[in-house]
C-alpha cells in the first residue's frame, strides 16, 4: 500500500492482503467487514500496485452521491493530495477526474450509464460494489451486467463484493463461488435505551422529546435517524423553540442538501459545542461523522412501492430491519463507547424482519427494463441475478416502454429507446423531454422534467394548502431571480430550484436545446406525453377520472380544481380516488393534436345504472376518457343482449322475474343432479351454475328487452325448462313429482326449497294405513314428513314413518285426543281408515 498520511491503523489493513492475494489468484472475491474497518476507503488504495491492476483504473460504486464525494475526499487526505488527482470521483452533475486518476468513485446510475456506453469497460480492472447489502435497484442490475460482461468479454475483470452486514454466502454462489475475507471491526460499545412511544403520541414529539433526554443524560454530538425529510423539518422546528441549550447546534443531513450544507452536517461540532444530525437512512452506512455519540432510532424508513395494478408508485413509512436497525446503533460506536435510543420496544425488537427487502421486489421496474432492453437482453431470467425481477411489475414495465415507443412488439429497443435510455432520467421523463424538443419546447421540457425528478420546491406550514398547479413552479424554475414566495403564501425552497436548474441545464446541453424564454401553458402537454395514462378529465368540481380508468381528487379550493382537463404527474394515496399532488391543464385541442394516434372511435353498447337501461353511443376515447359521444341507432342485437346479461349478473338472481313455483322447479332439477346416475346429463342449476352460462340459455329469450323493467315480461319459465330435453322432462315429472298422493286421495304438494330434502306437509289422519315413508328419485330419496295436527299445526317430523307409528304416535294420541275429540286417534293407525274428516256426530 502507497504510503498514507494523517492515517492510523484501521483492521482492514489486517485482511488486505488477504485481499489481494485473493485478487491476484482469481477475479471475485466478497470482502465482509464492520463499520468502521476502512473497507471503503483504505482496501481500495490497497489495489492500485498489484501486478493484475497495471495502470487501469478502479472503479468503487457507492449507492449515494454523499458518500462517493466524502469516500474520494478522505482517501485523497490519506494520500496528500487533491480530489481529482490519484482519487477521483463522478456523481450527477459533478465530477472530478483526472489523467492520473487510478481509484475512482462512481454512483450506481452514473456507471450503469458508463456500462451501457462499453461494456468491455476499457482501461477498467476492477469494480467494487460498496454497501451492497443495501440491494438498490441499479447496484443489482450493475453486478449482473458485470458479471455477464465478465464473462463473454473480460474474463480479466475483477469484482468485488463488500459491506458490513451482507449475508455473504448468496453473493459468493452468485460470483462463481468466490472465496470471502472477513474482516473485524473498530467498533466500542453501544448501549442501547428503549423508549417505545406512547400509542397516541405524535413520531415528532417523541423524537423530540427523546433529543432532549439524551442531551441530558449524555455526552457528545447526536445522530437521529427519521423516515423522510418532511420529519427531520418538524422535528427541527420542534427542536428550535428555545427550549435547547444554547451551544447546542441542530443540522439536517439528506440527500438532496446543497453540499455545503452536508459538509456541514459531517463536521465535528466546533470545542464547546454540540451538534444534533437529524438525517434520513443516507447516514445509516457508508458515512462516519465525526463526534458522533448518540444516536436515536425512530425505527422507521421510506420505501419506494410500485403497484403494477394502478402502474403507480408510492413512498411508504414503513419499520427498518434488524440489519439497518443494527448499523444505525453502530453509528455510536465509530469513534469511542456510545448509547443508542430506540424508539420502540425491546420486546418488539424480534417483530422486525431480519433485511430490508430488495429494491428490485418493490420498486418500478421500467428503467430498468429500458435498461436491459439498451443491454440486448430480452430474457433478463438469463443474467446473474441475487433476485430476479417479478415477472409481473417486469411485465408492466415493458408494456410501458412499448407504448412509450421504447421498445418493438418483440422486446427490441427502438431508436426512440436508445435516445430514451442515453439520458439520466425515468423512461417516462426521457421520453417527454426528446418528443418535447421535437415540438420546439425541449427548454421547458428539461425544465419539467428536473423539476419532477427532485424534491417539491413548494414549502407549507401545518393545515396550509398545497397548490398542485406546477405551472407556477416552472415559472420559477425557468426564471433567473430569487424569488422565493409562491401562491397561496407558500415558500420555495431555493436551494431546491438551484440544483433543478442545474440539472435542466446540463440535460439541455445534452439533447441541444436552448434555454426556454416563453411561459408555461404547454406544462399540460408535456406532463401528458409522460403520463398519458394519467390524463384527467372532471368529473365534479376536484373530481377527475384519469385515461388508466382510476379516480383522482383535489382539494375543491385547488385552483385546478375546476380545470376540465389536467394532466397529472404525480398521485399518491390508496384509496379509491387517488390524491392529485402536482399537475397542469390542458385542453382538449391538444389532445386531439398530439394524441390523435392514442384516441379511437368506438361504438358502445353498455348496461346505465342511472337510467338502468341498455344505452348505445358512439364515443371518441383516449383510454377510459370519452372526448365526445352521440346516440347510436340501431346497435346490434347482439350487443345489447350482452349488456342486458351484464346488468342481470350484476343485480344477481333477483333481477329475473322468479316465482315460487319457479324456484321449486329449480330445486327438483338439482335434486335428480344429485342422486340420480350421471349418465342422465342434469345441468347444474343452482344460480351461480345458472349467472356463468347466461348467453346460453337466457339469451334468446331477451329480443326486445333493453330496460330493467322489461325482464318481468320473459317468458322464465320456457327459458328454464328448455334447458331439459324431453327425456329429462318426463323424468322430472315422474322422479320428483309437484304433488304426492297421500292414502285419502288428496295430491300434496312436495315442498323442495326447506333443505337437503323435500318435504311433504300432511295432517295425520290422512296417512293412517301407511306402513313405510314416501320417496322420490327411483327411492333414494325419503320425502320429511311433516305429520301435522287437524289445525295444520306440526305435530311430528320424520322420515321415518313406519318408526313413527311404533314409537312416537302413543304419545302424540295421547296428547292430542283431548285437544281434537272430534278426530280419530286409533290405536292402530295402520289399520285405521285414512280421513280427511272429523268424527260423524252421534244422532240424538
Amino acid at each position: 500500500m502507497q504510503k498514507l498520511q494523517h492515517s492510523h491503523a484501521l483492521p482492514i489493513e489486517k485482511i488486505l492482503p488477504d485481499v489481494q492475494a485473493a485478487l491476484a489468484r482469481g477475479s471475485n472475491l466478497v470482502v465482509q467487514a464492520p463499520p468502521g474497518s476502512g473497507k471503503t476507503t483504505l482496501l481500495p488504495l490497497g489495489l492500485p500496485g498489484q501486478d493484475w491492476a497495471g495502470g487501469g483504473r478502479i472503479i468503487v460504486l457507492e449507492p449515494r452521491r454523499l458518500a462517493a464525494r466524502l469516500a474520494a475526499r478522505r482517501m485523497a487526505d490519506l494520500l496528500g493530495e487533491s480530489v481529482g488527482e490519484t482519487v477521483g470521483y463522478r456523481v450527477r452533475l459533478d465530477s472530478r477526474v483526472g489523467p492520473k486518476t487510478r481509484i475512482e468513485l462512481n454512483t450506481d446510475g452514473v456507471f450503469l450509464r458508463r456500462l451501457q456506453r462499453d461494456p468491455e469497460l476499457k482501461g477498467i480492472v476492477a469494480v467494487l460494489f460498496d454497501e451492497c447489502h443495501e440491494r438498490g435497484l441499479e447496484s443489482d442490475l450493475a453486478l449482473a451486467l458485470c458479471l455477464e460482461s465478465q464473462a463473454a468479454l473480460r474474463p480479466d475483470l475483477r469484482l468485488v463484493a463488500m459491506s458490513a452486514t451482507l449475508d455473504a454466502a448468496p453473493f459468493a454462489a452468485l460470483m462463481g463461488g468466490c472465496p470471502v475475507v472477513t474482516g473485524e471491526g473498530q467498533s466500542f460499545p453501544v448501549e442501547t435505551r428503549w423508549r417505545p412511544l406512547a400509542p397516541q403520541a405524535r413520531l415528532e414529539a417523541g423524537v423530540a422529546e427523546a433529543v432532549h433526554t439524551g442531551l441530558s443524560e449524555t455526552e457528545g454530538d447526536m445522530l437521529v435517524f427519521l423516515p423522510g425529510v418532511g420529519e427531520i423539518r418538524r422535528v427541527e422546528a420542534l427542536l428550535t423553540d428555545g427550549r435547547l441549550p444554547a451551544t447546542v447546534d441542530v443540522v439536517p443531513l439528506y440527500g438532496d442538501l446543497p453540499g455545503e450544507k452536508q459538509d456541514s452536517a459531517l463536521q465535528p461540532a466546533p470545542a464547546g459545542r454540540r451538534k444534533v444530525v437529524l438525517s434520513t437512512a443516507i447516514a445509516e452506512s457508508s458515512l462516519t461523522i465525526e463526534g458522533v455519540r448518540v444516536v436515536v432510532d425512530a425505527g422507521y424508513m421510506r420505501q419506494p412501492v410500485f403497484s403494477p395494478a394502478t402502474g403507480m408508485s408510492r413512498l411508504e413509512t414503513v419499520r427498518v430491519s434488524q440489519a439497518s436497525a443494527d448499523q444505525r446503533r453502530g453509528r455510536a460506536g465509530r469513534l469511542g463507547p456510545g448509547i443508542c435510543y430506540r424508539l420502540w420496544a425491546e420486546a418488539a425488537h424480534g417483530g422486525l424482519v431480519k433485511f430490508t427487502p430488495p429494491e428490485i421486489a418493490v420498486a418500478d421496474l421500467a428503467p430498468l427494463a429500458l435498461d436491459l432492453a439498451a443491454w440486448g437482453a430480452r430474457d433478463a431470467a438469463a443474467l446473474p441475478w441475487l433476485d430476479a425481477p417479478p415477472a409481473a411489475a417486469l411485465g408492466h414495465a415493458r408494456e410501458l416502454l412499448q407504448d412509450l415507443g421504447a421498445i418493438d412488439e418483440g422486446g427490441a429497443i427502438t431508436a426512440h429507446g436508445r435516445a430514451m435510455a442515453a439520458l439520466p432520467l425515468h423512461p417516462r421523463l426521457a421520453h417527454m423531454v426528446i418528443r418535447g424538443h421535437a415540438l420546439g419546447l425541449g427548454g421547458l421540457a428539461c425544465a419539467l422534467a428536473a423539476l419532477l425528478g427532485e424534491r417539491d420546491i413548494a414549502r407549507s406550514g401545518a393545515g396550509q394548502p398545497r397548490d398542485a398547479d406546477l405551472r407556477w413552479r416552472l415559472e420559477i424554475v425557468i426564471g433567473e431571480g430569487e424569488r422565493d414566495s409562491a401562491p397561496h403564501g407558500l415558500r420555495v425552497d431555493m436551494n431546491a430550484v438551484k440544483q433543478i436548474r442545474r440539472l435542466a441545464a446540463d440535460w439541455r446541453r445534452q439533447i441541444g436545446a436552448e434555454r426556454h424564454s416563453g411561459g408555461t401553458d404547454e406544462a399540460g402537454i408535456l406532463v401528458a406525453l409522460a403520463y398519458p395514462d394519467r390524463i384527467a378529465r372532471q368529473r365534479s368540481a376536484g373530481s377527475f377520472l384519469l385515461s388508466n380508468g382510476r379516480g383522482a381528487r383535489l382539494d375543491p379550493q385547488d385552483v385546478l380544481a375546476r380545470a376540465s382537463w389536467l394532466a397529472v404527474a404525480e398521485v399518491g394515496g390508496v384509496q379509491a380516488d387517488a390524491r392529485v399532488f402536482l399537475a397542469a391543464p390542458l385542453t382538449e385541442a391538444e389532445l386531439e393534436a398530439h394524441f390523435a394516434d392514442r384516441i379511437a372511435e368506438r361504438d358502445v353498447v353498455e348496461w346505465d345504472e342511472r337510467s338502468q337501461a341498455v344505452l348505445a353511443r358512439r364515443q371518441r376515447r383516449l383510454g377510459a376518457l370519452v372526448l365526445r359521444e352521440k346516440p347510436l341507432s340501431n346497435p346490434p342485437r347482439e350487443t345489447i343482449r350482452t349488456a342486458i346479461i351484464a346488468a342481470i349478473r350484476k343485480g344477481g338472481p333477483n333481477a329475473l322475474p322468479w316465482t315460487p313455483g319457479l324456484r321449486q322447479w329449480q330445486a327438483r332439477v338439482r335434486l335428480l343432479r344429485g342422486h340420480l346416475p350421471a349418465a342422465a346429463g342434469w345441468p347444474e342449476m343452482d344460480d351461480a351454475a345458472l349467472a356463468a352460462r347466461l348467453e346460453d340459455w337466457l339469451a334468446p329469450y331477451l329480443d326486445g328487452v333493453t330496460k330493467l323493467s322489461q325482464l318481468a315480461g320473459i317468458d322464465l319459465h320456457a327459458a328454464l325448462t328448455h334447458q331439459l330435453d324431453y327425456t329429462q322432462q318426463k323424468l322430472l315429472d315422474a322422479e320428483a313429482p309437484t304433488h304426492w298422493r297421500v292414502p285419502t286421495g288428496s295430491n300434496i304438494t312436495i315442498a323442495y326449497d326447506q333443505g337437503d330434502q323435500p318435504v311433504l306437509a300432511v295432517r295425520l289422519q290422512e296417512m293412517f294405513g301407511c306402513a313405510d315413508t314416501p320417496a322420490i328419485a327411483g327411492g333414494r330419496v325419503k320425502l320429511v314428513l311433516h305429520l301435522l295436527s287437524p289445525a295444520r299445526r306440526p305435530l311430528q317430523v320424520t322420515s321415518d314413518l313406519a318408526g313413527f307409528w311404533q314409537s312416537s304416535y302413543r304419545a302424540v294420541r295421547a296428547e292430542m285426543r283431548g285437544q281434537y275429540p272430534k278426530h280419530p286417534w286409533p290405536d292402530d293407525p295402520l289399520a285405521a281408515q285414512p280421513t280427511t274428516r272429523a268424527k260423524p256426530r252421534p244422532r240424538g
